[in-house]
C-alpha cells in the first residue's frame, strides 16, 4: 500500500514538472472509516467510507496554486496538473513561497507505534456505543440518551516533493463517546465522556465512560447563578487544554510574522511563572498526533515550548521562517502532542484554601482578541466555597486577559494523555466572573 502511494505521487509531481511546474509537492492519502451513532438503543447511523484523496501544490516562480482531486488516472492527474499551473500563473508572487533545501529534509524516520493490532468492524462497534450508552442510563438520575456513538479509521498517506523528499505513513484510530441527560423539561442538564485512542487495546472500558457522562450530567442538576466579582478560578482538566491553545494561537509563525499576536514580542521572556513547563513531543509512541515529520518535509523534535516560565520559540513553517529571516521549527502541519507538565499538588489540594471561586468544567463561546490578549468565554461549573466544592454553577462569563492568565497559573497533578493537547487542572487567581 505504501510504496503503491509513493508510486503515485511520485508520477505526479514528474508530470507536474513536465508540465511546467518548477517545484511541486503531491500527497496521496488512502483510508478507510466506519462510524456508528446510536440513540435509545437503536442505530441512528451506520457509515463505511472509503477513498483516495490527491493533494497537488505547484510552484512557478515564487507563485503558487493548490488543487485536489479523486481520479488517478493519467489524464485525470494531466488535468489536476495543468489546472493548478494555470491557477499559479495567474497568482501574485510571494516572496517566500517554495519547497525546503534538500539539507533540511527529515532523514530519520522512528517506529511511533501508531498501527493498531486490528481495527474494530461495525458490529463491534455497535456494540461499543449501546454498552456506553447502557451505562449512561443506569446512572440513578439520568433520564435519557443524548446520544452514544463508536467509530474508526485505517489510514495511509503518501507525500512526494521535488526536492527528494518522499514519506509515506499510516496510521489508525477508534473512539467512542456517550452523551447523558438528567432532569426533565426545562430544569435538564448535559454532560459526555469519551475514550479515543490509537490502538484499540488502550480504550477504557465503555462501562466505565458511561458511568462517567451519567455522573457529570446528574452532578450538573440545580444549577445556581453567581454574583459578579473576582476570583480564583480553577479549570477543570478537559478544559484547561484551552490554555494551551491559545498560546499557541498566539506563537504561530504566521501570527508573528504579520504582527497580530499579543506575544509577538516576548521570545526569551517569561510568561508563565517560573518552574512552568509546556512541551511538544511529537515523536512520543502511539500519541494522538504523533509525526516524524512536518508538510514541508521537514525533521520534527521533542521541546519545551515553554521552559521554566519562558518562551523558547515560535512555531515556524518555511513560510513564515524565512518571512522572519529564521530557521523553520517543523511546524508546517502544525504542532504535535503537546501538554503542560503536572504540577505537585492534586486538585483538592489546589483549591483547598480557596475561599470562594469557581471550578470551570465547561467552556461555552468564545470572545478573546488575539492582538491584545482580552480573553471572555462563557463558563460554567461548580461554585467552592472553603474549599469544597458545594453546587453547580451556570451562565456566568470569565473574563481577564491571558498575560495575566499565563502568569498566574498553577497547574495540579491530575494530568492525562488522552488528547493532542493535554493539561492538568490549573487555578488561575484573580479572574473576574460576570454573573447575575
Amino acid at each position: 500500500m505504501t510504496d503503491d502511494l509513493l508510486n503515485i505521487a511520485g508520477d505526479v509531481i514528474a508530470r507536474a514538472r513536465k508540465l511546467g511546474a518548477d517545484a511541486a509537492v503531491a500527497s496521496v492519502v488512502d483510508g478507510v472509516s466506519t462510524d456508528v451513532e446510536m440513540q435509545a438503543g437503536a442505530v441512528e447511523k451506520l457509515e463505511r467510507s472509503e477513498g483516495r484523496r490527491l493533494g497537488l501544490t505547484v510552484y512557478v516562480g515564487k507563485s503558487s496554486a493548490s488543487t485536489s482531486g479523486s481520479v488517478f488516472t493519467s489524464e485525470a492527474i494531466d488535468r489536476l496538473a495543468e489546472s493548478a499551473l494555470a491557477m499559479a500563473r495567474l497568482a501574485p508572487p510571494n516572496p517566500y513561497a517554495g519547497v525546503a533545501d534538500p539539507s533540511q529534509l527529515a532523514r530519520v524516520f522512528p517506529d511511533l507505534d501508531m498501527v493498531s493490532s486490528r481495527i474494530p468492524e461495525a458490529a463491534e462497534l455497535q456494540d461499543l456505543a449501546q454498552a456506553v450508552e447502557a451505562a449512561a442510563l443506569a446512572v440513578p438520575g439520568v433520564t435519557k440518551s443524548g446520544g452514544a456513538g463508536a467509530s474508526a479509521f485505517d489510514r495511509t498517506g503518501a507525500m512526494a516533493i521535488s526536492n527528494g523528499f518522499a514519506r509515506a505513513s499510516r496510521r489508525t484510530g477508534i473512539s467512542f463517546s456517550a452523551s447523558a441527560i438528567a432532569g426533565d423539561g426545562t430544569a435538564m442538564e448535559r454532560d459526555y465522556d469519551y475514550s479515543s485512542v490509537v490502538h484499540v487495546e488502550d480504550l477504557r472500558a465503555p462501562e466505565e465512560v458511561g458511568r462517567e457522562a451519567g455522573h457529570r450530567a446528574v452532578r450538573r442538576l440545580n444549577p445556581r447563578k453567581v454574583a459578579s466579582q473576582t476570583v480564583p478560578v480553577v479549570f477543570d482538566s478537559r478544559v484547561s487544554a484551552s490554555l494551551i491553545g491559545h498560546v499557541l494561537g498566539a506563537i504561530t509563525g504566521s501570527a508573528i510574522a504579520r504582527g497580530t499576536s499579543f506575544l509577538k514580542n516576548d521570545l526569551g521572556k517569561p510568561i508563565f511563572p517560573a518552574g512552568l513547563f509546556i512541551v511538544e513531543d511529537p515523536l512520543r509512541r502511539r500519541g494522538l498526533s504523533s509525526r516524524s515529520f512536518d508538510g514541508d518535509g521537514l525533521p520534527m523534535h521533542a521541546r519545551n515550548i515553554i521552559e521554566d516560565g519562558r518562551l523558547t520559540t515560535w512555531l515556524l513553517d518555511l513560510r513564515s521562517a524565512r518571512q522572519l529571516g529564521m530557521e523553520p521549527t517543523g511546524h508546517g502541519s502544525g504542532p504535535s502532542n503537546i501538554h503542560m507538565q503536572a504540577g505537585a499538588l492534586t486538585p483538592q489540594q489546589l483549591m483547598s484554601d480557596i475561599g470562594q471561586g469557581l471550578l470551570v468544567t465547561e467552556m461555552i463561546g468564545s470572545s478573546i482578541d488575539m492582538v491584545t490578549g482580552d480573553y471572555s468565554r462563557g463558563a460554567s461549573g461548580y461554585w467552592i466555597e472553603n474549599g469544597e466544592l458545594t453546587y453547580p454553577v451556570s451562565e456566568i462569563t470569565i473574563a481577564g486577559n491571558l498575560r495575566d492568565i499565563f502568569l498566574n497559573v498553577t497547574p495540579a497533578s491530575d494530568l492525562e494523555f488522552t488528547r493532542a493537547i493535554n493539561a492538568p487542572s490549573c487555578r488561575v487567581e484573580g479572574l473576574t466572573i460576570a454573573g447575575r
